[in-house]
């Protein structure tokens, strides 16, 4: 009698159960009519066995070794299973050469890199699932109803995006939802996001990742901690299974697409945060989940004695312009637009994208150029984080065929010292306010520009005016972790504090820099929660902790109702201005906007090295004739001032925002904006922002 085990794979095939040849492409698991086609690349491999498994079973009830001459077609192995239909696992164990720079163990199980599910683990950190998850590929019907969806196709200059981690932005129970952590408590907050404005969510990585690959504690709890992050990707397709609120295999993909559907008729972008710089096998000493033991010399950049290059900081760097690879990241891209119908990505680390199979710096990198002018991705917003872990930096300079938009470092950096009041830095504002055309003006446009003065890296919004240092000690690193140079400032008192004049001034720095974010040329992109004085506890690199300190307390969002509503009305006002998304430095047949800038008096501009403040009128023609006149005045000294305003002849000005009004009155609404008393000169506080409108 057969077993149980036996029983239920023979009801997964047909009576023309048999192993043919196959073909060498597609990659990967192909459902086809009569069966499926299983293709890998494995250039060194002598040997390469093909093993099934039944869902939730541990051990292999089947294996098909593949003839080196029947089932190879030069350094593609593959094989068609006549008669075999979805609903089992499978993965490979792949024999070859024993010495470095090869890594090769014929009894190691290994996960197909085209996989687009893998057996992880349904429920987040659950450790009784599996002794060895993330190896084997779950068979899954692709099949799924788009209706009407349709890629959004804004214009990236007309963007603002929101950054959000999946798990943390809905995890605490303060959310009040159904569905916490996952795709489908992202869905649920849609009508938050679009009382907020944002067009577009960034989201951290999604695929699959081991969230129990920190070995390290919190020194002061003892509580074990995680990998929450994702950064260190076992795969280029496959989704987290422990966001998907079911527990069905494959159910991770089928709520994935409900989101991106949900999310497109709520007029919002998707745009993934893409790791292809590392993965998650770390250096010689971490696991070998796939790649290494698939093809380690194809896949990672190896020095001549077989140690790994690590330009990404995380062990290990992707052999990204190796022809294969750039070939395997392409087909991650293309899946990701033509399956998953996401808008765009941001590419972690990029600069590493253009590094050569030694490691050296391309002038024009083969991927990068290949992604820019590949015709899937046409329409695809492309942001590059151009700098990488061993120091190169490529902010204005990265390769970009007039394709590549980049996180503006420099952006982040400048706002971030005026708002505090470092000496120095009235020109590199205002060349942030203008597009910073410094670095985009020769074959680029502002909105190739993604201004940032938060991200997930470093502090939030409300730790950076309220932390001097970074406070990384629950990291169980000694505190050595994270950046130390934050360009933050405390106001007076390290960490929380009910001083009112200190959190009063703190509340008028987070009001400046949205207001600066928001105003600037380039697409500003939001942290999430920064909205409504998200706290991290003065942890500038929170990716282990998965707990109160990441996760969005959305009890602030009742406690800080003025800002939030400080955020909603600066979006809405971006929003209704066409000139400050115009996006080019030109004016062409009319339109465009033009600065003028001043200083206390009009035509006066101070660039001294002690000035520390800036006036600056914009104007101009849009699409619809003469735009409203916008006034900036951005005063960082410690001291307040009285600044000349321009001559309006057919309008008045009228107070939009000033940063040291004290809760609503710092914003006004569209409707209610107040025309000055003096048109004249606007008299204002230290530490301020205002901004008039011409009506």
């Amino acid at each position: 009698m057969a077993s149980k085990s036996t029983a239920d794979f023979l009801s997964l095939i047909t009576d023309d159960f048999s192993i043919q040849r196959g073909h060498a492409l597609p990659f990967g698991a192909t459902i086809e009519r009569g069966g499926i086609n299983f293709s890998i690349y494995a250039r060194h491999a002598t040997g390469v066995i093909l093993v099934f498994f039944l869902p939730g079973e541990e051990e292999e009830i089947v294996a098909f070794p593949l003839d080196n001459n029947i089932n190879r077609t030069g350094d593609v192995w593959h094989v068609f299973v006549a008669g075999l239909n979805p609903g089992v696992e499978y993965a490979y164990k792949i024999d070859g050469p024993q010495t470095l720079p090869h890594r090769y163990d014929p009894d190691l199980l290994l996960a197909d890199p085209y996989a687009i599910a893998l057996n992880g683990r349904p429920v987040w950190a659950d450790q009784r699932r599996r002794k060895l998850p993330f190896r084997r590929a779950i068979l899954v019907n692709k099949e799924y109803d788009w209706e009407f969806d349709q890629p959004i196709n804004r214009p990236l200059a007309d963007s603002i995006i929101y950054e959000l981690h999946v798990r943390s932005f809905t995890q605490d129970g303060s959310a009040n939802i159904n569905h916490p952590g996952t795709f489908r408590g992202l869905i649920e907050k849609i009508p938050y996001l679009l009382e907020l404005g944002i067009t577009a969510v960034e989201l951290m990585p999604v695929t699959e990742f081991d969230e129990l690959d920190n070995d390290r504690i919190n020194p002061d709890t003892g509580a074990g901690l995680r990998n929450l992050w994702g950064y260190h990707p076992l795969s280029f397709f496959a989704l987290k299974s422990g966001y998907a609120a079911g527990d069905m295999p494959g159910s991770e993909i089928t709520e994935f697409k409900d989101m991106v559907k949900a999310l497109h008729a709520a007029g919002i972008e998707v745009i993934l945060d893409v790791v292809y710089n590392h993965s998650g096998e770390g250096d010689h000493r971490g696991p070998i989940y796939s790649l290494k033991g698939i093809d380690n010399s194809s896949y990672y950049m190896l020095a001549e004695d077989g140690s790994y290059m690590n330009f990404s900081g995380c062990g290990n760097t992707i052999n990204c312009n190796h022809p294969y690879v750039r070939n395997l990241i392409m087909d991650s891209l293309r899946y990701w637009v033509m399956e998953m119908h996401v808008d765009g990505f941001r590419f972690d680390l990029a600069s590493i994208l253009g590094r050569d199979q030694q490691g050296r710096v391309l002038d024009s990198p083969p991927l990068l150029e290949q992604i820019a002018g590949d015709p899937v991705l046409a329409k695809t917003k492309l942001i590059a984080e151009a700098w990488d872990a061993a120091g190169l930096y490529q902010v204005g300079s990265f390769p970009n065929w007039g394709r590549w938009a980049e996180w503006n470092g420099h952006f982040r950096d400048d706002v971030r010292r005026f708002v505090k009041g470092d000496p120095g830095m009235v020109g590199k504002l205002a060349s942030r306010l203008a597009g910073s055309s410094d670095l985009y003006q020769f074959g680029r446009d502002p909105g190739h520009g993604i201004n940032f003065v938060t991200s997930h890296d470093g502090f939030t919004l409300h730790d950076l005016v309220s932390y001097n240092e970074k406070h990384n000690w629950a990291n169980g690193e000694g505190n050595g972790d994270g950046d130390n140079n934050n360009l933050s400032w405390n106001c007076g008192a390290e960490g929380e504090t009910s001083d009112a004049d200190i959190n009063g001034l703190r509340g008028r720095q987070v009001r400046n820099l949205a207001t600066l974010l928001l105003i600037s040329r380039g697409v500003p992109m939001i942290l999430a929660g920064d909205e409504f004085g998200r706290t991290q506890q003065g942890n500038n690199n929170a990716y282990c902790q998965d707990n109160g300190i990441n996760w969005l307390d959305w009890q602030r969002l009742g406690d800080n109702q003025s800002l939030f509503r400080f955020f909603r009305l600066l979006i809405a006002f971006r929003k209704s201005h066409e000139l400050l998304r115009h996006d080019s430095f030109t004016i062409k047949e009319g339109q465009g906007l033009q600065i003028h800038w001043h200083g206390h008096q009009l035509g006066q501009p101070d660039w001294s090295y002690g000035s520390r403040s800036i006036a600056a009128h914009l104007f101009g023609h849009n699409t619809k004739g003469v735009a409203p006149d916008i006034y900036l005045i951005a005063n960082a000294h410690w001291e307040a001032g009285t600044f000349q305003l321009p001559n309006l002849s057919h309008q008045k000005w009228h107070r939009f925002i000033d940063t040291s009004l004290p809760g609503e009155l710092a914003i006004m609404d569209d409707e209610n904006l107040q025309i000055l008393d003096d048109q004249s000169h606007y008299s204002m506080g230290a530490r301020t922002v205002v901004v008039l409108i011409g009506r």
